[in-house]
């Protein structure tokens, strides 16, 4: 918003004293209000998105260790060439 005003020709002050000013006491209302909103995964989705990140991170580590020897192995016969 500082940006976009300062871009326009206006001063970053303009900006500022135009932005709501909320006291602490709203802030905290406002706080519990959004925080009473929050919905908490249930153990059971807890367990089946653990067990599908280690399942992702075995996969993604098969393929980069195969990935590896294909590119070693395409090295060292290049190196092996020039000897």
């Amino acid at each position: 918003m500082i940006l976009a005003a300062a871009s326009q020709g206006r001063s970053a002050e303009w900006v500022n004293c135009n932005m709501a000013k909320t006291s602490p006491g709203e802030f905290i209302r406002e706080v519990r209000q959004e925080a009473s909103k929050v919905t908490f995964p249930t153990r059971k989705e807890t367990l089946i998105t653990t067990l599908m990140v280690f399942i992702m991170a075995v996969i993604m580590a098969i393929f980069f260790f195969f990935a590896d020897q294909v590119l070693s192995f395409a090295v060292r016969w290049i190196m092996g060439l020039g000897w």
